[in-house]
């Protein structure tokens, strides 16, 4: 029950990043946030638009096949780059804390709520692959 759980706070996280990013692609173009942000950076967001997708469609696939914990991983990935980038953001160009900044809250609370559950979803979805019990790994023959 809680990995279903956790699965769908994934799946509605990465959702809001999916259409936030989509949303400033197609109404503002790759350069949405030319105002104040590098080019880099906007081409680090842009490539959410691909990223944010890619790790909901993995993250649902490990959970109803059992076959990956890829999804955990690139969700962990997607997640302290996104903070890292917007932190930047937020603190070194527009000189703002996240007092100021309801979307940095709310990534800070999906990022933290990654953090402490993706250690067990990834160690649950091992164990539904090998069939309920988590394979120890291989132990070398050389003494």
């Amino acid at each position: 029950m809680w990995r279903g759980v956790v699965v769908a706070v994934y799946v509605v996280g990465l959702a809001i990043g999916t259409v936030t990013h989509l949303t400033d692609l197609f109404v503002h173009g790759v350069r949405s946030h030319a105002v104040f942000a590098p080019y880099w950076l906007d081409v680090y967001w842009t490539s959410l638009t691909l990223f944010d997708p890619l790790a909901l469609a993995l993250v649902v696939l490990g959970a109803v096949r059992g076959r990956s914990t890829a999804g955990v991983w690139l969700v962990c990935a997607v997640m302290v780059t996104d903070l890292a980038a917007n932190a930047y953001a937020v603190y070194v160009l527009l000189h703002s804390g996240v007092q100021d900044s309801p979307g940095l809250q709310r990534l800070l609370a999906f990022g933290l709520f990654v953090a402490v559950t993706a250690p067990w979803l990834a160690k649950e979805s091992q164990r539904h692959i090998s069939g309920g019990t988590v394979r120890e790994p291989a132990r070398s023959l050389r003494p």
